[in-house]
């Protein structure tokens, strides 16, 4: 196995962790206890797919250089809302969400852009569509919950 099949594995395996993770730790009741396991798993999990894609994307910068930066904006909307739910400080929670959901756009929009813009279902539509349909969807969700924990907050 050559360097970069070992760090396409882990970022594989890693990544599919944050997104299963991710998505469970939104429908878990939000105090200590599951959700705060559930993140933690979520970052380590997190910090492994950032290496694995810093590593592989110069590896093959050629081809994948944008991974790269995908990889440093997802990773820092990751350690942003992990350090926010961890510090607590003024509007922690704001920040949490913000950067919790993120970070999971951009591992959406990362998996998006890498494997289902391929597929012969959806090769006809624009690349475009990929880089920023998650962050559609997501930008609203974000607003919505932050503004419905601040008020649940006060």
């Amino acid at each position: 196995m050559t360097v970069f099949s070992l760090f396409i594995v882990l970022h594989i395996v890693s990544g599919s962790i944050c997104l299963l993770v991710g998505l469970m730790a939104v429908f878990v009741k939000k105090r200590r206890g599951w959700h705060t396991y559930l993140g933690e798993i979520y970052h380590t999990s997190y910090v492994v797919v950032f290496i694995s894609a810093i590593v592989t994307s110069i590896i093959h910068w050629e081809a994948s250089s944008y991974l790269f930066y995908i990889a440093i904006f997802s990773y820092c909307f990751a350690l942003f809302g992990y350090m926010a739910g961890k510090r607590r400080r003024k509007n922690w929670i704001v920040r949490h969400i913000a950067g919790m959901i993120g970070s999971y756009i951009g591992i959406v929009t990362a998996v998006l852009v890498v494997n289902i813009s391929e597929q012969p279902l959806f090769s006809n539509l624009s690349p475009v569509f990929f880089w920023i349909t998650p962050t559609i969807i997501g930008t609203p969700i974000i607003i919505i919950v932050a503004n419905k924990m601040k008020q649940t907050m006060t």
